[in-house]
């Protein structure tokens, strides 16, 4: 303090080093705490003092916060030694948060989860230790997935033929325009392609029984995304179809896991071939309503999907007949359509809408390039409504399953060699009969009997008296055999729904006639170990 009328006396200003130790200067606090008293007592009355007072500070601060440095422990993840990471150090509080896996959608999990299934792990063990007749003979043979590889030298002779012209020129003349193969084309399909070649081929398959309208049809990349949009269509989410059973098991992920739709079985049985009929329709139409499900729909396959047996005009009517009734609609399933091998002719859903009376708007039929043409990885899906307001909608949703035009343009041109297709359906019918028959007989002498076949690719044979019990337990035991112990992956019939265990699908387009005589082998080993 001055005294009263003392002018007050000149004291010196604080140094940067003491200026940086003031709380809310930037400096730290508790140093401050430490340093400034030390300071009073080293400054002392000389100008030495004054030195050793500006200095101390700092090197006691710059002491401290070495020490401070040294004894924080080292981060749990250390960062990458990339330049871009390096100096970063994780706080001490990240470090205590816990490690939790972050959520996902349920959609997500079941389907996750459905890889589990037996076909899925019949799928994995073939990718595993695929079967080849030189390379690896002690494979798993495959036996469940649905390729014709009999006639699948018959497209790559023509593709070897054809391939290079058809995509070097466009159609109506000229050299290669990147424009018409490289930028955006109709997400539904291009006009040419619907008109030229997938209206043409389906009345082809048919037998010019009936004529295909374009205007009425959608492409999609596949049978999958066909009835997948159709779902989406014709139901919405909790909403149920009703599918005769046994069916492909593909139905569950193509409608259960992106549309949110309930199947509902409709067992056949095997007294009756496995046919469908009205009566069970109604009954399985009647439980459904009593659970409050809302029925939208009824979904078959024809030719079946496994059984092959095909449906007569008189039953495809009463479907309608029915659908009608209970105004609900018709999928009609017609992938295997080009693949008939049996004495009776086939009878599309297409036919049939042009009976007097019928209500065309509630019926929707899907076909696919992939199994008549042994092309599945060319991704060519069908959908065929009179029904505007599906059509509309369904153009929408092909954005997000579109062809690709390469294929489309490849395609107008194989499709549109009418002797090469006609050639084609020939032999391939021919081939699939003459395997069909060699296995059918093959079984047979092994007391293995099947359903009479008409369509398709599968022989849907009976097992049950090789079980050890009559039951679900029984027959997942006697496939896990087969896959285990005799290396064949087929189809179990709880996969497809079947009511009564015992039943597998077998597919024999997978086969050469050289195969036939090593699987009945395997099958005999299984047989005689059961």
């Amino acid at each position: 303090m001055t005294r009263h009328g003392e002018p007050p006396s000149e004291q010196p200003s604080a140094t940067a080093e003491e200026q940086a130790l003031i709380p809310g200067s930037g400096g730290g606090g508790a140093a401050m705490r430490l340093i400034v008293p030390l300071q009073g007592i080293v400054q002392g009355h000389g100008g030495g003092g004054l030195v050793l007072g500006s200095l101390l500070p700092c090197v006691l601060f710059y002491a401290f916060q070495m020490f401070l440095k040294r004894s924080r422990s080292p981060p749990l993840n250390p960062p990458a030694d990339g330049p871009e990471n390096r100096g970063v150090v994780r706080s001490s509080s990240r470090r205590r948060l816990p490690a939790r896996d972050a959520a996902v959608s349920a959609r997500a999990a079941l389907i996750a989860k459905s890889g589990d299934s037996a076909y899925a792990v019949g799928e994995k063990r073939c990718l595993e230790d695929p079967y080849h007749p030189f390379d690896n003979p002690d494979g798993v043979m495959q036996l469940g997935l649905a390729e014709n590889r009999l006639s699948l030298d018959l497209i790559d002779d023509w593709l070897s033929k054809n391939w290079k012209d058809t995509m070097l020129h466009q159609r109506q003349g000229g050299a290669l325009n990147i424009k018409g193969l490289a930028t955006y084309q109709p997400f539904d399909g291009s006009l040419e392609f619907k008109t030229q070649a997938i209206a043409g081929l389906m009345g082809q398959v048919m037998q010019g029984s009936v004529s295909f309208d374009p205007s009425c049809i959608v492409l999609t990349s596949g049978a999958t995304p066909a009835i997948e949009i159709l779902s989406f269509c014709l139901a919405d989410t909790g909403n149920a179809f009703l599918v005769p059973s046994p069916y492909h098991p593909g139905y569950d992920r193509n409608i259960r896991w992106r549309a949110g739709i309930e199947l509902i079985p409709v067992p056949c049985r095997s007294t009756d071939n496995f046919n469908i009929s009205v009566a069970s329709l109604e009954r399985a139409y009647t439980q459904a309503k009593n659970r409050s499900v809302k029925v939208c729909g009824i979904l078959f396959s024809n030719p079946s999907n496994p059984v092959g047996n095909l449906l007569r005009t008189e039953t495809l009517l009463d479907i309608i007949d029915f659908a009608t009734e209970k105004n609900i609609h018709v999928i009609a399933d017609e992938t295997f359509a080009g693949s008939i091998h049996g004495n009776e002719e086939f009878v599309s859903m297409a036919e049939v809408l042009n009976t007097d009376g019928v209500d065309r708007t509630r019926v929707h039929i899907v076909y696919s390039l992939s199994k008549v043409f042994s092309i599945p990885g060319f991704r060519v899906g069908i959908v065929y409504s009179f029904n505007e307001c599906v059509l509309a909608a369904a153009s929408r949703l092909s954005r997000f399953s579109s062809i690709s035009a390469p294929i489309q343009h490849l395609l107008i041109s194989m499709l549109t060699d009418v002797k090469f297709i006609a050639d084609y359906l020939k032999m391939n019918r021919e081939r699939l009969r003459i395997m069909y028959a060699l296995l059918v007989s093959s079984l047979m002498e092994l007391g293995v009997q099947c359903v009479k076949s008409t369509g398709g690719f599968y022989c849907w044979m009976d097992m049950s008296k090789f079980m050890k019990s009559y039951s679900e337990k029984g027959e997942f035991e006697l496939w896990k055999v087969m896959l285990d112990s005799a290396k064949i992956h087929i189809t179990s019939g709880t996969t497809c729904h079947c009511i009564e265990p015992g039943w597998f699908r077998l597919c024999f387009t997978t086969l050469t006639r050289n195969d036939v005589p090593l699987l009945m082998e395997r099958l005999k080993g299984v047989i005689h170990r059961q």
